[in-house]
């Protein structure tokens, strides 16, 4: 593959479309109807060849679940509506940038794009304020507020070696 075509591509995938417009007001929509539901301010949608897998809005306080941010529940039930975990050939589209936690699980579904309308800026003046988050993660681990500690054990490994020698295992 030539620089230019590698070029074009990266293009074709970082360019804003008239699709993605139109995906960005409905993940807009489910954010504003999450809103008016109870929810958070937030909304994501999984799209694959131009139709919609899965929708969700923030389920935070509904779920009573920090983990529940509308595009890691958008990816759940994008995983579920195609029967596989790997959401390769789709693209994520988020009422708002995805926070660390929603860009880690974006990653590790493998989606191919992630387009976001709103900004952390425009959350944090709602009061979702991400920014320490970010900054954490730049951080030496010894400075964060809560500690991860690694204490080694002798068995630590075998998990891994149990994977490794596993015949039927689904890689991913």
């Amino acid at each position: 593959m030539t620089s230019s075509h590698q070029s074009s591509d990266t293009t074709s995938r970082t360019a804003a479309s008239p699709e993605d417009a139109a995906w960005l007001a409905r993940a807009v929509e489910v954010a504003s109807r999450n809103v008016a539901d109870g929810g958070g301010p937030f909304g994501a949608v999984v799209v694959r060849a131009g139709a919609e897998i899965a929708s969700a809005g923030n389920r935070v306080t509904r779920d009573l679940d920090p983990t529940a941010h509308a595009e890691v529940v958008a990816i759940r039930a994008a995983c579920q509506e195609l029967g596989t975990f790997s959401l390769a050939g789709t693209t994520l589209y988020a009422s708002c940038e995805p926070c660390p936690l929603c860009l880690s699980a974006a990653l590790w579904a493998r989606v191919d794009r992630v387009v976001f309308a709103a900004d952390r800026h425009d959350a944090e003046r709602a009061g979702f304020d991400d920014r320490e988050f970010y900054e954490l993660l730049d951080r030496d681990r010894s400075t964060w507020p809560n500690p991860v500690v690694e204490h080694r054990i002798e068995r630590a490994g075998e998990p891994f070696e149990a994977w490794r020698v596993h015949t039927a295992r689904v890689p991913y």
